[in-house]
């Protein structure tokens, strides 16, 4: 018989299980910042500015804003040798990996025909 971790979570006090899901959070809390996270890596802004072709301080800057372009965060993540995935969540249906955004092909066919 197969025992989840869902199962297990229930079988514990609920104090017990409270105080497993607060350190989750927390642990999680702390890798939700490109910061956090390239450090978790242990590489350098300057590590990661010469992988992007930019200067450190524009790695400095990304690491403090609130909102990015897909396509900068994935060339950040891609820097450190991770994969960035998009991921869907709706109330009703099981999550969504979005793997490619817009259809490259019709834009490519639209800047040629505007050329």
């Amino acid at each position: 018989m197969v025992v989840t971790l869902e199962d297990k979570l229930k079988a514990l006090a609920p104090e017990r299980r409270e105080r497993i899901e607060r350190a989750a959070e927390q642990l999680h809390e702390e890798y939700c910042t490109l910061r956090n996270l390239r450090m978790a890596k242990k590489q350098t802004q300057g590590e990661i500015a010469k992988k992007l072709g930019v200067r450190q301080a524009s790695i400095a800057k990304l690491e403090k804003r609130s909102d990015v372009m897909l396509s900068t965060l994935r060339n950040y993540i891609e820097a450190m040798g991770g994969k960035l995935e998009l991921l869907v969540e709706f109330p009703d249906s099981k999550p969504i990996t979005i793997t490619k955004l817009g259809d490259t092909e019709e834009l490519s066919r639209q800047k040629g025909e505007a050329a």
